[in-house]
């Protein structure tokens, strides 16, 4: 090799990797900084002028190669750091997704749950005031609509009353003896046939207890309670 030894080229072309303006300030004359090794190698130039023209190509084409391969793994450690904070930051929303719907199920569960129990303690109250007391009424030869509304006040609960007294206002107005010239409906409640209030009492046709407690039974059996009954009575007229 002429004009530098092996170790000579080595020298300045670890010289020359440093950084492209230190490549471009060595092939203008400048000094490189010398490294230990350098140093410590008398009499071998570091000067990039001294290399032969296709050798100095060869430095600075391995310097701008290193450069590169640097400047790539910077940029695909970023790209990895920066993926896996996306990541990271993806799967933390999921979790707190996942959490919030899970609380929201739990909680739509016990609100089913405590309406579910709600509506069977209304029906078992229900049911036991109308069964207690449809009679605990001594049965009179008539009633006016007060004595009816009296008796159906103690024997409705005060939360269902004022449905139970809505769908016999539209049924009978309180006339525990209407019948429907139509239908043959009868009662309070229009039971239809009449007689199916026998269930609740052979004195059916008069006593106005008895009717409402076949009527309470009734509602709470197949609407849930009166204020439902009364619910579906305004949804299609009639119960």
């Amino acid at each position: 090799m002429s004009r530098i030894s092996a170790r000579g080229f080595a020298v300045a072309s670890a010289t020359a990797v440093t950084t492209v303006g230190a490549v471009m300030g060595v092939a203008q004359g400048s000094v490189a900084q010398p490294h230990d090794d350098a140093e410590a190698t008398a009499g071998e130039s570091t000067l990039l002028s001294d290399l032969p023209a296709g050798q100095q190509v060869q430095v600075q084409t391995a310097s701008l190669t290193r450069q590169a391969d640097v400047q790539a793994i910077a940029a695909d450690t970023t790209a990895k750091k920066t993926a896996e904070e996306s990541a990271r930051k993806q799967a933390a929303r999921a979790a707190v997704a996942k959490q919030k719907a899970a609380v929201a199920k739990a909680k739509a569960a016990q609100e089913a749950k405590d309406k579910a129990a709600e509506a069977a303690a209304t029906k078992a109250t229900t049911e036991v005031a109308s069964t207690s007391s449809a009679g605990s009424f001594p049965q009179q030869a008539s009633y006016t609509v007060a004595e009816v509304q009296a008796i159906a006040r103690q024997m409705v609960p005060s939360g269902q009353f004022q449905c139970f007294s809505n769908i016999v206002d539209h049924e009978s107005t309180w006339n525990y003896q209407a019948v429907n010239p139509s239908s043959g409906a009868y009662g309070l409640v229009q039971a239809y046939p009449g007689s199916k209030m026998s269930s609740a009492g052979a004195d059916w046709r008069t006593n106005p207890a008895t009717q409402i407690k076949w009527g309470l039974n009734y509602m709470n059996d197949r609407y849930g309670s009166p204020c439902d009954a009364w619910d579906y009575w305004l949804a299609n007229g009639s119960y």
